[in-house]
């Protein structure tokens, strides 16, 4: 009879996953993976796998709560306008924190390894996919709420948006600082989300 597993596998992902955000792939090792994990060889590789299983699970956990997060502020904000304006500020809000400027790990991973790796670049397009489809409904939201254009695309608006908050995301690892990074984002919103009235 298998023996129940002593450690909570949520925890071990959480904890793999932060690794591979401030290393990156290559250059976490897997002495890394067990100190952070508290895990031995054995049984991290029982559990997960070798360490690009490992490695694919943390980030779809952490695309999965990327698009919950999203998918929770683009419904529950009232007017949708707002919503879109939020989505182009949402990574300013660790800009000036203590803590080191480490971008999206979807995207960093992508950068690191989607020429080499078909699992993450598979992995990339279904997330930005689904991103671009929640942008997307909420762009839609917009027009019947009367503060976008009806017959602007919902998708390829959204992609610009998306297209645009990656490049903040990008801007601020440079060490922009946030009062720079919000008016660049405000710019873009001014540019990509006009105001019908022309107000």
């Amino acid at each position: 009879m298998a023996r129940p597993r002593a450690f909570d596998e949520e925890q071990v992902l959480n904890a793999v996953r932060e690794q591979f955000w401030n290393a990156g792939y290559a250059a976490t090792s897997l002495e890394d993976l067990m100190r952070v994990s508290g895990l031995g060889k054995g049984s991290l590789y029982a559990a997960f796998g070798d360490k690009h299983q490992l490695f694919l699970r943390a980030l779809h956990s952490y695309t999965d709560g990327v698009n919950g997060h999203l998918r929770k502020t683009l419904t529950e904000t009232p007017r949708a306008m707002d919503a879109l304006r939020m989505l182009l500020e949402m990574p300013i809000a660790d800009a000036d924190g203590a803590g080191p400027r480490r971008g999206c790990l979807m995207a960093n991973s992508t950068c690191e390894l989607g020429n080499a790796d078909p699992d993450v670049l598979a992995h990339a397009r279904r997330t930005y996919e689904t991103s671009t489809a929640l942008i997307g409904e909420c762009v839609a939201r917009a027009q019947r709420e009367g503060d976008l254009p009806a017959e602007a695309d919902p998708i390829a608006l959204a992609r610009a948006l998306l297209a645009a908050q990656q490049g903040i995301v990008f801007m601020g690892r440079t060490g922009l600082d946030a009062a720079a990074l919000t008016a660049t984002a405000r710019s873009l919103a001014a540019q990509l989300l006009p105001d019908p009235s022309g107000d």
